[in-house]
């Protein structure tokens, strides 16, 4: 372990795909609404989908990076028991994604840039969402992001989780965060259905290939932006610290991107958009 320039502890040394995970889950990890008064500035938030209601475990609006007009839809977990409960665990209903729809296209409509951020263990799965449409939705979103004209970043910033971190994840560039996961399923699960064991997530993790590092290296994922090993802290400076060390490598990041992005024509993005996720299911040894 190694300090970075602000000060703050960065991973080093070697550790398992399940620990990722842990770390992943930490509760002091940077949410959405953390990274909107970090990396961004004059955030304003949109809600509703026009169809039935509000969805508070996405977070929808339009804001500004570094001077430049970009809409941002992200997950949003809480932190205590009564912000969790608010944003159901940052598992989104149908209306979420409706929402979160509805905001992309009004980005296409005035010709900003998608940034996505994806922190979540799923879509909700429960009977009213199923009722209302969720598959469908999720869908719908996969498909229209394919064909949207603006540029699209996508950040892997805690867990990705199955369809219901993909339904906003289809972008032209997915940065992904050092210690995040993405994944079509969480390890305890994968355990459960193939050895009735939920103890056995740990081997779970390692064969899901769910870690930044291993996503890297079968394309799933195009960047890994370096963060902070430790995330229990002991104080408010030492955390904004930290906080600050994930900004300012991810706003450079995404600067970087949207520059390069920006460049090409829209036409020539969605063909290498495209091209990208239909060549996800290519087999290859690793």
């Amino acid at each position: 372990m190694e300090l970075g320039n602000s000060g703050a502890k960065i991973m080093t040394e070697e550790i398992s795909a399940f620990e990722r995970v842990k770390i992943a889950r930490h509760l002091e990890r940077p949410h959405t609404k953390d990274l909107l008064e970090s990396i961004f500035t004059d955030f304003v938030e949109l809600h509703g989908d026009r169809r039935y209601a509000d969805d508070p475990a996405l977070m929808c609006g339009f804001a500004k990076l570094d001077g430049t007009d970009v809409a941002v839809v992200g997950h949003q977990k809480g932190r205590d028991l009564d912000q969790r409960r608010h944003r159901n665990f940052g598992m989104p209903k149908p209306e979420g994604y409706r929402k979160a729809l509805r905001i992309m296209h009004l980005a296409q409509k005035y010709s900003r840039p998608i940034i996505t951020i994806v922190d979540t263990t799923g879509a909700y799965p429960g009977i009213d969402a199923e009722e209302r449409g969720q598959a469908e939705a999720i869908a719908y979103n996969l498909r229209e992001m394919a064909n949207l004209d603006v540029p699209i970043i996508v950040v892997v910033l805690g867990e990705g989780g199955s369809g219901g971190a993909l339904a906003i994840a289809v972008g032209d560039r997915i940065l992904m965060m050092e210690n995040a996961v993405y994944s079509v399923i969480s390890p305890e699960g994968c355990a459960a259905i193939l050895w009735k064991d939920a103890g056995m997530a740990e081997s779970a993790a390692k064969n899901l290939k769910l870690t930044a590092e291993d996503l890297k290296q079968i394309n799933i994922i195009d960047e890994i932006i370096p963060e902070p090993f430790e995330w229990k802290f002991s104080a408010i400076e030492e955390k904004e610290v930290v906080l600050d060390e994930i900004s300012k490598g991810l706003k450079a990041s995404l600067l970087k991107n949207l520059k390069k992005l920006k460049k090409m024509d829209a036409k020539e993005r969605k063909t290498k958009r495209f091209a990208k996720f239909r060549e996800m299911g290519s087999w290859i040894d690793v």
